[in-house]
């Protein structure tokens, strides 16, 4: 049977911070016609997407899927494994925000089937997440992470973000340090990206603040995998790092090109070579599912082109290319002509060839960007 993963947007947010660019609203009216929309949905594809395929992994993210009440989450689960079948081992991720759970949420949010968090923290410099317009600050993040620890989960990630407007190497550096000594298994740590259409951009065009320039942010990315190393936590993929065994199963369905089934607003699938995507407002997503039972906005077939350059850079930055497994998808072709690039790359200490894989060191993630476009 086909592994894939399954994704639930959730769009309620108790605020919308400055720099995201993900659909969310900060109303919860329409919660309950909300719930009731993504079952339809959940029902619809099942008769496509139920048959020779199991699903090893449930991520709701957001906004804010804690928002939710874990009634409301467990009924959500309810219905994926009345439709589908879903591993007994299936990693279920809920994204939540300090500050806006506490202990007797989550311990029913575990009741409920969710097994690992993502904690969106992003800085422990209360500064930082002023600037951000977090609605917590640095001890609450904290908190969090120890309340999930004491409520028996075992499974936890936390955000941070890099190269924010007046960042130090060192004030960087402690947010790391202050990170590592939480129990967790997984950190993400991403550099800050100016969204168009967020409030950050338009700050940016005005310039009311100026983001330090590519080769400050390469320095913070390089001291972020050297730390993060040397503390244990193996990186993965470009921005994810983790403990022995906690890879993210479901970063890493689309890491590793494998298909994903995702339900809600502004959600996007990738099933059988075919991709498509929601409505993004709750308005039209609920009118698009009384009327037809989905809510799709566009489709795409992938060319067997695309399909390989995609292929091709999901791997280079993730754990690379298995060539086995290549050459089972596409052939032999590309990877002989290929084959000068790969030595110099090698030979320059940015890949290297384990057993078959063709992966980034550490410098190599550093400049992954530039070493796709070259390869392809």
């Amino acid at each position: 049977m086909k592994e894939s993963g399954l994704y639930i947007h959730v769009p309620f947010c108790e605020h919308k911070c400055i720099y995201c660019d993900f659909y969310s609203i900060i109303t919860t009216g329409k919660v309950r016609d909300y719930i009731d929309a993504l079952k339809r949905e959940i029902t619809y594809y099942q008769p496509l997407y139920s048959e020779s395929r199991f699903f090893s992994s449930i991520f709701f993210g957001g906004g804010t899927p804690s928002i939710l009440a874990p009634d409301l989450i467990a009924e959500i689960i309810g219905a994926l494994y009345q439709s589908y079948t879903i591993s007994g081992d299936a990693e279920i991720t809920m994204e939540t925000n300090p500050g806006t759970v506490d202990e007797s949420k989550l311990r029913a949010f575990k009741l409920a089937g969710i097994n690992r968090v993502s904690v969106g923290i992003q800085s422990f410099n209360d500064a930082d997440l002023k600037f951000l317009t977090r609605v917590h600050d640095s001890q609450t993040a904290i908190n969090t992470i120890h309340t999930l620890r004491e409520c028996g989960f075992e499974n936890i990630n936390l955000d941070l973000i890099f190269n924010l407007p007046g960042q130090t190497l060192e004030a960087w550096t402690k947010n790391l340090e202050e990170a590592v000594k939480l129990p967790v298994q997984h950190i993400s740590a991403y550099s800050l990206i100016l969204e168009r259409g967020t409030i950050l951009y338009k700050m940016q065009v005005e310039k009311k603040v100026v983001i330090s320039d590519d080769d400050f942010d390469a320095e913070l990315y390089r001291e972020t995998i050297s730390f993060l190393s040397d503390n244990g936590f193996e990186q993965y993929e470009v921005s994810n790092f983790a403990k022995p065994g906690y890879q993210c199963r479901h970063n890493n369905h689309y890491w590793q090109y494998r298909d994903y089934l995702s339900f809600g607003t502004s959600a996007h699938s990738f099933m059988n070579g075919k991709r498509w995507w929601n409505n993004s407002a709750l308005t039209f997503y609920l009118r698009s599912m009384k009327n037809t039972g989905h809510a799709r906005s566009g489709e795409e077939i992938i060319t067997p082109d695309e399909m390989h350059d995609e292929y091709i850079m999901l791997a280079l930055r993730n754990s690379g290319i298995d060539t086995n497994d290549y050459i089972s998808k596409f052939g032999s072709g590309w990877l002989i002509a290929k084959q000068p690039e790969f030595d110099k790359l090698l030979s320059a200490g940015f890949m290297k060839n384990t057993e078959g894989r063709l992966q980034m060191t550490a410098s190599g993630y550093a400049v992954c960007d530039e070493i796709i476009k070259r390869l392809l």
